[in-house]
């Protein structure tokens, strides 16, 4: 609309233009060339104005058609909008979810991370350390055994307290487990940096724990009261391991000393070995009361089987009664079907009359 005013405003100042032009020149000798300049004007005019009506045409088509593409290009803006508000709306859905699962997740890091420093708190004092290993041991004891089969803090006549004396029958006899966690020196080895400091911690670790041996072959093992050998329970797997791959002089001292190092698995293997044990002598110390029972429960089978001889030869002979009852019986009713027909029949004398039958 404002373009087709512009034109339109155009063709009136050239209309106007061409009357001014007209007037100055006064007319005479020059109003035909005036008249002509005119009706070119005029001309001009109308072809503008055919001009500016096309041109307004054509603007409202392109005007119409940049509308129809700009509400299409909105609905699709619309559209795709819509698409992504709904598709960011499931992302935030799962990306909430998965917070929550690392929320979880870090509170269970939390709690697993206050534990393990509780742990490295225990296992750092030694006091709390050999209570942590005793608990862990009577644990798998209680576990593995009878009541009747254990005791913990067994006073020894030596006044020696083990930490649990095992009641096995002899042989062997009882046997002590003693806890043990030389902890200390092996971290140290473990953290050795170089050759020479590795050796040196490698030796005072091997020292620690034969130690440990030599005191529970000297307190715990009382001849005449206990097994010949006794138990040094490791609760560690670690410990146990290193011992058996790179130290192996402790070891065969052990076996000298006839202290045998456990760990909490191998603990357990000797535990349900020895309940095993257990279970054969109480099996051997009930054999005399078992073959006595056998013995009575023989005798009173052969009691039953003579109790059943007689009661057979009761039916046996309650059978021949009852045979003999059938046979009374037969004879009578045979009679008495005579007599009905002595009853409906002819008359007939006593001599007529079948004798008894005998029997």
């Amino acid at each position: 609309m404002e373009s087709s005013l512009l034109l339109g405003v155009v063709a009136i100042a050239a209309v106007v233009v061409a009357v001014l032009v007209f007037l100055r020149t006064g007319g005479g000798g020059r109003g035909d060339g005036a008249l002509a300049e005119l009706a070119r004007l005029a001309r001009s005019a109308e072809n503008l104005a055919a001009t500016q009506s096309e041109l307004v045409g054509r603007l409202q088509q392109t005007q119409t058609g940049v509308n129809e593409r700009l509400d299409a290009l909105a609905k699709r803006l619309g559209d795709s909008l819509g698409e992504q508000t709904e598709k960011t709306g499931r992302s935030l859905n799962e990306l909430n979810q998965r917070l929550a699962v690392i929320d979880r997740a870090q509170s269970n890091l939390k709690e697993l991370s206050d534990q393990v420093v509780g742990l490295q708190d225990i296992l750092s004092n030694k006091q709390a350390r050999g209570a942590f290993g005793q608990t862990q041991m009577e644990s798998l004891v209680r576990d593995a055994l009878p009541p009747s089969a254990y005791k913990f803090q067994a006073k020894l006549s030596n006044g020696r307290v083990a930490d649990c004396l095992l009641a096995m029958p002899n042989p062997p006899g009882p046997i002590v487990i003693d806890s043990k966690y030389p902890l200390e020196r092996y971290q140290d080895y473990l953290a050795a940096d170089d050759e020479a400091a590795r050796t040196k911690a490698a030796k005072a670790f091997a020292a620690d724990v034969l130690y440990h041996i030599k005191n529970i072959q000297e307190r715990y093992i009382v001849p005449g009261e206990t097994a010949e050998s006794g138990l040094m329970f490791l609760p560690s797997e670690a410990v146990y391991a290193e011992l058996h791959a790179n130290f192996r002089g402790v070891i065969e001292e052990s076996f000298r000393r006839r202290v045998w190092i456990v760990s909490p698995t191998t603990l357990w293997a000797t535990l349900n070995t020895l309940r095993a044990v257990l279970k054969d002598a109480r099996m051997r110390e009930q054999a005399g009361v078992i073959q006595a029972e056998v013995a009575n429960l023989l005798k009173d089978i052969s009691r039953l089987d003579e109790r059943v001889g007689k009661l057979q030869t009761h039916f046996e002979l309650a059978s021949e009664d009852i045979r003999l009852i059938r046979i009374s019986t037969e004879k009578v009713a045979k009679r008495g079907e005579r007599v009905e027909e002595l009853e409906l029949g002819e008359a007939q004398t006593a001599s007529d009359l079948p004798p008894p039958e005998e029997g």
